[in-house]
């Protein structure tokens, strides 16, 4: 850590040859002002990236609507937590009657709950826009307070870091509705608090706090998580080889780490056990999921929404829109490089750079691909992806957690640029020159641009008016047609907006393959096994063919309305609502009405 004096807010400068630095409430209230611009930078970029959907409340996010719906519903459901007590970690809300163990999905439960007067207020579609936006806002606020306070000791360099660390391409990539991952604020006081581990006399203390945070983390997303843990490992263990004098906080750092593991361990038991071993829980995501991994030459290019990207050049290289975790540009790559050679002789860079290349290798997957191609070069994560808890993590994901990495190198780099200016005073302008021009090559290209945004179809009257509340008494579902899954997420919004009291059949979220003859038994789906009526109509949603609908079809149509309780069928507003529509006729041989926005077949008289 630098002294106070390398700090930019105490510059020394003459008025009326008084030294005004040489005040500490002069020097304090600069600080504090250089902190408020700071805070306010992040606000002004998180607005920034999310822009359109503040401007125009009638659209969403045009790259990820299913996943949007989703969170609505959880915000949803963090509200009815508080304000109906109902059970946290599961819900017969969606997919009746079997239910979603919600511990096993984004529940996101440290957020949702303590948003719930905004929810309630404003409702789950602001409360997401919320989250979202102050997600990224208190990522840069956090990593900011943390590199100044603790690692770089200065603030422009630690503003510098945590601008990237909250706005870098892949975090931007994540906002396009993954507000559970751009809300990393919990990792920077992590990794906070197991520093203070090593202070002696208050293992108990400080352990007992990184419990509590460990626990808040988990509650948002566990796989950052993870890969905290991973990454303070590597790091922690690095400065243990490389600065000999720590090894003297060896048992204060031990007691309280065992203090942290063992209070978050009992606060966390229960919730574990209901997503590993509870109902609905699954064995791991399937291997085409597990498949999602970093092309090689994502590394150098540009990320579509940075200022020097576009879609077109990233879509080989990356799954979709959300998972582009790996995009950081060549002029930034090379400078990384630069300065890991610059730094080396820091026991916290070479540690850095290390972890940097063990993401970099694990997300690779199975088998290296460059430029879109496999080249069947196998890689590292082959021989790990079937290990309890790795089989839950989507191996490109691993090259999100280089993001913070690059971050602290480029405060701890500005840093040092910054002391050798201050050392050198006769060659100062050339230093701050050079530094300037290397940051703006790098950084401008990687800027975030607003996300893309389309139009969200308004919910029906049907929904708002509750008109359907006649049809869902004596523990009756909404059928929607087709029903919801990650192409149509759209009832989840419905039901979010009435704060989850019209239940539904199916739904989007992730449950086991149950089905007898599953290809991979357990392995996590992306909504209910298939039923014959459901896989009938999403067909249909997909190409707007009627297939021949035989006697066993209508049957099975009866059948599957009676397992999902079905109370009344609807179908909102759909490219081939007219398949849809007289497919749903001949199936049940009841004649719609249209009502409120939608068509409404009641099945009361056929499911009994």
């Amino acid at each position: 850590m630098t002294t106070p004096e390398s700090d930019p807010a105490v510059e020394r400068s003459g008025v009326g040859g008084a030294v005004v630095g040489d005040d500490p409430g002069v020097r304090r209230w600069e600080g504090r002002r250089w902190d408020v611009a700071a805070v306010l930078s992040f606000v002004l970029l998180a607005f920034w990236v999310t822009a359109r959907f503040w401007l125009r409340p009638g659209i969403g996010v045009r790259d990820n609507p299913s996943d949007q719906s989703q969170f609505e519903w959880m915000m949803a459901h963090g509200a009815r937590v508080v304000t109906e007590w109902v059970y946290p970690f599961s819900t017969n809300r969606m997919n009746v009657p079997d239910g979603v163990n919600l511990m096993a999905n984004t529940s996101v439960l440290s957020i949702s709950i303590p948003m719930t007067p905004a929810t309630v207020l404003f409702g789950p579609h602001w409360s997401f826009l919320i989250f979202l936006t102050a997600g990224m806002m208190a990522t840069g606020t956090a990593w900011y307070f943390f590199l100044s306070r603790v690692v770089t000791g200065s603030r422009g360099p630690a503003w510098l870091g945590a601008a990237f660390c909250a706005f870098a391409p892949a975090m931007v990539s994540h906002a396009n509705a993954h507000p559970n991952i751009v809300s990393q604020f919990v990792v920077p006081l992590i990794a906070w608090r197991t520093l203070r581990l090593a202070e002696p006399g208050r293992w108990l203390r400080n352990g007992v706090l990184l419990g509590l945070l460990i626990v808040w983390q988990a509650f948002i997303n566990l796989e950052i998580l993870l890969m905290t843990a991973i990454g303070l490992g590597v790091v922690v263990g690095a400065l243990a080889l490389g600065r000999p004098e720590l090894r003297r906080a060896t048992k204060p750092f031990l007691a309280g780490l065992a203090v942290a593991a063992a209070f978050s361990a009992v606060l966390l038991a229960y919730p574990i056990h209901v997503q590993l071993f509870g109902p609905g829980s699954y064995q791991g995501l399937s291997r085409l999921i597990r498949g999602y991994r970093t092309d090689l030459a994502a590394f150098v290019a540009f990320s579509r929404e940075s200022l020097a990207g576009d879609a077109r050049s990233t879509k080989p290289l990356a799954k979709n829109a959300t998972e582009e975790n790996s995009f950081f540009g060549w002029p930034l790559v090379v400078l990384v490089v630069a300065l890991v050679w610059w730094l080396r002789r820091s026991a916290l860079v070479r540690g850095l750079a290390a972890l940097g290349v063990l993401f970099a290798v694990l997300s690779l997957g199975r088998e290296v691909r460059l430029n879109g191609r496999d080249t069947g070069v196998p890689a590292p994560w082959a021989v790990l992806e079937d290990l309890p808890l790795l089989h839950s993590v989507v191996p490109t994901r691993w090259s999100l957690a280089i993001t913070p990495i690059v971050g602290v190198l480029l405060a701890l780099g500005a840093e040092r640029a910054r002391q050798l200016a201050r050392r050198h005073p006769a060659v100062r302008p050339q230093i701050r020159f050079v530094t300037i021009t290397v940051l703006a090559m790098a950084l401008l290209p990687n800027l975030p641009t607003p996300l893309p945004a389309a139009r969200l179809d308004p919910t029906p009257a049907f929904v708002t008016s509750g008109a359907w509340r006649s049809y869902v008494s004596g523990g009756r579902s909404v059928v929607t047609l087709p029903l919801p899954d990650t192409d149509y997420p759209d009832p989840l919004r419905w039901s979010a907006q009435t704060r989850l009291e019209m239940p539904l059949a199916r739904g989007y979220f992730l449950a086991p393959d149950t089905r007898p003859r599953a290809p991979e038994p357990d392995i996590a789906l992306f909504t209910a096994p298939p039923r014959k009526t459901s896989s009938f109509f999403d067909g249909i949603a997909k190409t707007g063919a009627i297939p021949p609908i035989t006697p066993k079809d209508r049957a099975a149509a009866v059948g599957d309305l009676r397992y999902w309780r079905a109370g009344v069928v609807v179908l909102g507003p759909h490219p081939n609502a007219d398949a849809l529509r007289r497919a749903m006729t001949d199936l049940t041989g009841i004649t719609p009405t249209f009502t409120g926005g939608v068509w409404l077949w009641d099945v009361r008289p056929l499911t009994g």
